[in-house]
C-alpha cells in the first residue's frame, strides 16, 4: 500500500478543509498580493537601471527584476497550498512573472465572489507575450533552428577548420547552427579564414550559420615549467599476458621533409646512414635505459624507411643507431634528431607546499621537493589572495590551501590529490574560488582580438565576465570599431559572476542582443561541484526571466567527440540541454558523429520537455499510443 504524505512544510493544510474553502481561498489572496506589492517595489528600484536598457528590452528587464521579487521568499507552502486548489503554483512562471501572479488572484477573486479588475496594462509581458520574446531574441542573437529541433547546436571549430573546407562542410551538413572560434588558439588570419569558410559551407547548404568569437579573457594558468627530457617511447601491442602481438613502428626520414600526418613516431637520421638501409637489415641501439635493443627495416621509400621492434624501447637524442657490417662490425652510426621533450610536470602529493610565484622561473633547473615551485600567467592576483583561502589546480584536479601570503608569492599546501599524486603541467588553470580578485574582463588581447570579431563575427564570447562595468566596456569597444550590430555572450564562469547576474543581464540589455553561456567547467570549480547542479538550474531561470537565450556548454557528450563512445551520463546530460536554447559540442576526432547523436536526441526530446514544462504527447511505450 502507497502511504500517501501530506503538502511539504512550511505550511500545512487542515485535514478536514474544502479545497474551495474561502478562508484558505482569502489567505492566499493576502499572500500573492504581498507578493505582487513586492514586484513592483523591486521595479521601482531598479528604474534608474531598467531606464538605460535598449527600450526593446525593457519589457525584458522588468520581467527580470519582478523575478527577483518573486524568488527572494521561499514560497513553497505558497505553492502547495496552490496545487491543492488545481491554480497555477507559479514555478513555471519565469518568462511572465507579474502576468502569472495576476492569473491566479483573478482566479481566486472569483472563486471568492470579489471584483477583479483587469491589470495587464501594469504586467510587461503576458504568458504568450514573454515567450515570445525569449523566441525573438533567440533567433536574434543565434540564428533560425533546423527543422523538428527546437535547441541550436554550437561546435567549437578545431585550427584545421581554417584550410580543410569539407571538414566545415560536413559540420554544417551534420547540424552545427553556430560555429565557436576559440581566440584562445590559433591567430587572427586563422579565425578569419575559418569564419569564410563556415560562411561558404553555410551559403552552399542554403542555411544561416552563426559565428562566435569566444574571447580568451583573464583566464588564470600556471606559468613555463623547466623542461622534460627529451625521450621517444616505442611500445608495441602485447596481450593480457603480456606477449607482444604487434610491432611497434618507426619511421625515419631525410632531413628537411615533414613528418606527414600519419600516426606512426618519427625521427630524423643522417642522409647517407639512411641511404645504406635496406628490407631485412637490422638496426642495433642501446636505449635511454641502457637496455639492448633491435629494430627491423622492413620498407624503404624516397621519404626514408620504416624500422619495427617487438620490445619497449625509449630513444633519446643520445641514442646511438649502429648498423653492422658482414662480420658483425658495427660500420656506420649516426643519432636521432627530432625528438620533442616530454611537457614538464611537477608531482603533488597530500601535505606538498608548492609556491606559486609572480617571478619567472628558471627553465634549466629541475624541480624536486622540497622546493616545488610555479609561476602565474596573471601576477597581479597574487597580492589580492589572502592567508586559508583556497585554491584549485588544473580545473579543479588538485586542491590546495594559501597558508602564507605576500605580494610576490604564495605558499600553498596541496590538501586534494590521488594516493600516487597529482601532475602539474604548464599552461593548466588556477582558480581562487575564495578571493574577489579585481581584474580587467578585456585583456589587451582581447581588445586585439575584438578588431577581428567585429569584422567577421556575429557574437562575442565575454569570458569571466563579473561585474557590470566588464559589460560595458565590451559594447564600448565593440561601438568604437563600429561592430555594434555583434550579439554578447555573457560567460558564467566564476562564483561572482554567477552572484553578479541579474546586473549583468540588465547591463547587457543596452546592446542589441544578449544571451548566456552556462560555462560548467570553470564555474563548477568556483562553486562547487556539488552546488553545480542547482548553479545550472538557477541560471537557467534567471535566463529566462530575462528573455535571455542560454547556451548549455562544457563537456556535452565529449567521450563520444573524443573517443567515438558516449557514456550513459552523457546521453541524459546531453537530454537535458533541451531546456536551453542552444547546445555547445568540443572539437574531437568524431565532432560530425557526435553532432548527429546530438542533433537526434534534441529532436527526440523537443516532444517532451520545453522549458521546465512536460510535455504530454501520446507515449508509443507500453502501448499507450496503440
Amino acid at each position: 500500500m502507497v502511504k500517501k504524505h501530506s503538502p511539504p512544510s512550511p505550511v500545512e493544510i487542515p485535514a478536514a478543509s474544502s479545497p474551495w474553502d474561502s478562508s484558505i481561498c482569502l489567505q492566499l489572496i493576502e499572500q500573492l498580493w504581498a507578493l505582487r506589492a513586492a514586484m513592483l517595489q523591486s521595479e521601482r528600484r531598479y528604474a534608474d537601471t531598467i531606464a538605460r536598457v535598449a527600450p526593446d528590452q525593457r519589457a525584458s528587464a522588468r520581467n527580470l527584476v519582478h523575478f527577483l521579487a518573486l524568488r527572494a521568499t521561499d514560497l513553497r507552502g505558497l505553492q502547495s497550498r496552490l496545487a491543492w486548489l488545481g491554480l497555477s503554483s507559479l514555478g513555471r512562471a519565469e518568462s511572465h512573472v507579474l502576468a502569472n501572479v495576476d492569473k491566479v488572484l483573478g482566479i481566486l477573486h472569483s472563486l471568492t465572489g470579489q471584483p477583479w479588475q483587469d491589470r495587464s496594462s501594469e504586467e510587461p509581458v503576458g504568458s504568450v507575450s514573454g515567450p515570445a520574446l525569449l523566441g525573438r531574441h533567440t533567433q536574434a542573437l543565434l540564428g533560425p533552428v533546423a527543422r523538428d529541433r527546437k535547441v541550436r547546436i554550437m561546435v567549437t571549430l578545431p585550427s584545421e577548420a581554417a584550410t580543410d573546407h569539407a571538414l566545415v562542410r560536413s559540420l554544417v551538413a551534420a547540424g552545427m547552427d553556430v560555429a565557436r572560434i576559440n581566440c584562445a588558439h590559433d591567430q587572427a588570419a586563422d579565425w578569419t579564414a575559418m569564419a569564410k569558410r563556415v560562411r561558404s559551407a553555410a551559403k552552399a547548404a542554403q542555411r544561416e550559420v552563426k559565428i562566435l568569437m569566444d574571447l580568451a579573457g583573464p583566464k588564470i594558468r600556471t606559468g613555463p615549467l623547466p623542461a622534460g627530457p627529451a625521450v621517444l617511447k616505442l611500445r608495441p601491442v602485447r596481450d593480457e599476458c603480456g606477449f607482444a602481438t604487434e610491432p611497434s613502428r618507426l619511421q625515419l626520414i631525410h632531413p628537411g621533409i615533414s613528418p606527414g600526418a600519419g600516426k606512426d613516431p618519427c625521427i630524423v637520421v643522417d642522409e647517407a646512414w639512411l641511404a645504406r638501409l635496406h628490407v631485412g637489415q637490422q638496426i642495433h641501439l642501446r636505449d635511454a635505459r641502457d637496455k639492448k635493443r633491435r629494430l627491423l627495416v622492413v620498407s624503404t621509400g624516397v621519404r626514408g624507411a620504416f624500422a619495427e621492434g617487438m620490445e619497449t624501447c625509449y630513444l633519446s637524442p643520445e641514442t646511438p643507431l649502429s648498423l653492422k657490417g658482414a662480420h658483425s662490425r658495427r660500420v656506420h652510426t649516426t643519432y636521432p634528431v627530432g625528438i620533442a621533450s616530454l611537457p614538464a610536470a611537477i608531482r603533488l602529493h597530500r601535505g606538498d607546499m608548492l609556491t606559486l610565484t609572480t617571478e619567472p622561473l628558471d627553465l634549466v633547473l629541475p624541480l624536486e621537493p622540497p622546493h616545488l615551485r610555479v609561476a602565474c600567467t596573471l601576477p597581479q592576483v597574487i597580492g589580492q589572495v589572502r592567508s586559508g583561502e583556497r585554491v584549485w589546480l588544473d580545473d579543479g584536479r588538485i586542491g590546495a590551501v594559501v597558508r602564507k601570503a605576500s605580494n610576490r608569492q604564495l605558499e600553498l599546501e596541496i590538501v586534494q590529490a590521488r594516493d600516487g599524486g597529482e601532475k602539474l603541467m604548464a599552461d593548466k588553470g588556477i582558480n581562487f574560488p575564495d578571493s574577489e580578485l579585481d581584474l580587467p574582463a578585456l585583456t589587451e588581447k582581447d581588445l586585439e582580438d575584438l578588431r577581428t570579431a567585429a569584422k567577421v563575427a556575429d557574437l562575442v564570447g565575454l569570458s569571466f565576465v563579473q561585474r557590470p562595468g566588464d559589460v560595458r566596456q565590451l559594447l564600448d569597444a565593440l561601438q568604437a570599431l563600429r561592430g555594434d550590430r555583434v550579439g554578447v555572450v555573457l560567460k558564467i564562469e566564476t562564483l561572482l559572476g554567477f552572484e553578479s547576474l541579474p546586473e549583468l543581464m540588465l547591463a547587457a540589455m543596452a546592446g542589441p542582443c544578449a544571451g548566456v553561456m552556462v560555462a560548467r567547467g570553470d564555474l563548477a570549480v568556483e562553486c562547487g561541484f556539488e552546488r553545480m547542479a542547482e548553479v545550472q538550474e538557477e541560471i537557467l531561470w534567471c535566463s529566462e526571466a530575462a528573455h535571455m537565450p542560454v547556451i548549455w556548454a562544457t563537456q556535452v557528450l565529449e567521450n563520444q567527440a573524443k573517443t567515438g563512445v558516449p557514456s550513459r551520463a552523457e546521453i541524459s546530460d546531453a537530454g537535458m540541454g533541451v531546456r536551453a536554447e542552444c547546445v555547445m559540442l568540443n572539437k574531437g576526432p568524431y565532432i560530425v558523429e557526435t553532432i548527429r547523436t546530438l542533433d537526434n536526441i534534441l529532436r527526440r526530446m523537443a516532444g517532451h520537455q520545453k522549458k521546465k514544462t512536460p510535455l504530454l504527447r501520446a507515449l508509443r511505450s507500453w502501448g499507450c499510443a496503440d
